[in-house]
């Protein structure tokens, strides 16, 4: 009996460890859902966060960033016919269309057409199937080791899925792309295209925009098969997390509720290395002290321990330095990801040592005595 509680009590200290770290006393509708801290990538809420599922159109992550660094964004041409006629939302392409690439990934992420996302897929790549092998190459590249993708639309297909967290780790990727931030950002944006082109306003189906100043983005999406789907971002006070939802009924307020969940937990640490030093060779001092800029690192719970650092210094310095110069860097790491770097500055200027004797100077006191 004795040895059933201990099992028992074991049991529940489990239980209670992973609700402190996952945050799973929070009720979400989603079957599968993340929080993350986007510059570092840790988990504040998971709830079947790496379980292999459709994700609909949130899919167009990958394709608007694709399409980005693509380049030529703002290079004029015309639709692919074929690849327009797809079902279901639409920017409103039809045959014969001049468009440019910056155009279809804001057709992708505020209106999530799927005629502009088969169209982008054909002008990068030359084929749907061609554009899902370079989707599922940078997806490789990312990390997202759960992940296949087979459509550029997210429309249903035989072996499309990934999982809450890869696309959280997806989205914090996109996110450091200016252009994809900033489109992902928009309430709505007016543009130029047609045939021949003409203004048009283009409105994003992401509601939390107008739900919360914090909210930064991301991308909707729904189909029967998966749900309502939703990819989000808040940045506040320095700190921006990521929030994934996949078939969740009630995906407005399961992202606010986590949202308030995580920045509870998550705080910005500042971080210097001031009092290092570092030798010098040929100058009038030995050594010069060091100090650093300040680091900003979000920290969960107000851990700091699980912060690394590297001093980074040439193996010598030679005079002359002058003061304030950079003469090498600190980097931060978390769970061995470089979250943050500092340059190192001397505090002191150091002159040249001079040899006196081998100076004109010096030949001349040598001569005279």
């Amino acid at each position: 009996m004795k040895k059933i509680s201990a099992v028992l009590f074991a049991l529940i200290i489990v239980l209670s460890f992973t609700s402190a770290v996952y945050g799973t006393e929070v009720s979400v509708s989603a079957e599968s859902a993340v929080l993350i801290e986007a510059t570092t990538g840790r988990i504040l809420f998971g709830k079947n966060e790496r379980e292999f599922r459709p994700m609909a159109s949130t899919t167009k992550i990958m394709s608007a960033l694709l399409c980005l660094e693509s380049g030529n964004l703002d290079e004029k041409f015309v639709v692919d016919a074929e690849a327009i006629k797809v079902e279901g939302s639409s920017m409103g392409l039809v045959e014969g269309d001049v468009v440019t690439k910056r155009a279809l990934c804001c057709g992708m992420l505020l209106p999530s057409g799927n005629d502009s996302a088969n169209a982008a897929a054909v002008a990068v790549a030359g084929s749907i199937s061609d554009f899902a092998v370079m989707m599922n190459d940078r997806a490789e590249e990312i990390g997202m080791t759960d992940t296949h993708f087979v459509t550029p639309s997210g429309l249903d297909a035989e072996g499309h899925g990934s999982t809450a967290y890869d696309m959280a780790i997806l989205t914090a990727e996109a996110l450091k792309n200016p252009d994809f931030a900033y489109i992902c950002s928009q309430e709505s944006i007016s543009l130029s295209f047609g045939n021949p082109p003409y203004d048009r306003r283009l409105y994003n189906t992401n509601k939390l925009l107008s739900m919360s100043e914090d909210c930064i983005g991301v991308k909707t999406g729904f189909t029967d098969e998966a749900g309502r789907c939703l990819v989000s971002a808040m940045e506040r006070d320095g700190i921006t997390l990521i929030c994934v939802t996949l078939n969740a009924p009630d995906d407005w307020n399961d992202h606010l509720r986590l949202y308030e969940h995580g920045y509870s937990r998550v705080g910005l640490k500042t971080v210097n290395e001031n009092g290092l030093a570092a030798n010098v060779v040929g100058g009038d001092a030995d050594a010069v002290e060091l100090y650093s800029d300040d680091a900003e690192i979000p920290v969960i719970d107000g851990e700091t321990s699980v912060i690394e650092k590297k001093i980074v210094l040439p193996p010598i310095i030679y005079a002359p330095v002058t003061e304030g110069e950079r003469v090498g860097e600190v980097q931060y790491y978390i769970d061995g990801k470089q979250i943050a770097v500092s340059g190192l500055y001397s505090s002191q200027g150091v002159q040249p040592f001079v040899d006196e004797e081998k100076t004109f100077i010096g030949w001349l006191k040598g001569l005279f005595g």
